[in-house]
């Protein structure tokens, strides 16, 4: 049995921000190959794992926000305040 494809509205944000930092990891790979200096080559490693990390992030929370609230529901209110705090916890990650 095929699934559907699992699609957010953040989705095509996210692969943008990935499309980036493959061009910048090549980028990076051609740099080493041209001996560029190492300081160079971290701060553009470093902008690499940032976008990573902000597209992993927005992932995350995307997911967070529409899968957990189709499998929770409707809450009373005392119920739905540990859910918001999770959810409000994950912009820490």
């Amino acid at each position: 049995m095929e699934q559907a494809p699992h699609l957010h509205e953040t989705h095509p944000q996210i692969v943008k921000r990935l499309k980036r930092a493959d061009g910048h990891l090549k980028g990076v790979i051609e740099m080493i190959e041209a001996g560029r200096s190492c300081l160079d080559i971290a701060q553009q490693l470093h902008a690499v794992e940032k976008a990573i990390a902000q597209a992993k992030k927005t992932l995350i929370q995307d997911h967070l926000d529409h899968c957990l609230e189709e499998v929770v529901g409707p809450l009373a209110r005392d119920r739905r305040r540990s859910i918001d705090e999770f959810k409000e916890i994950t912009k820490y990650l």
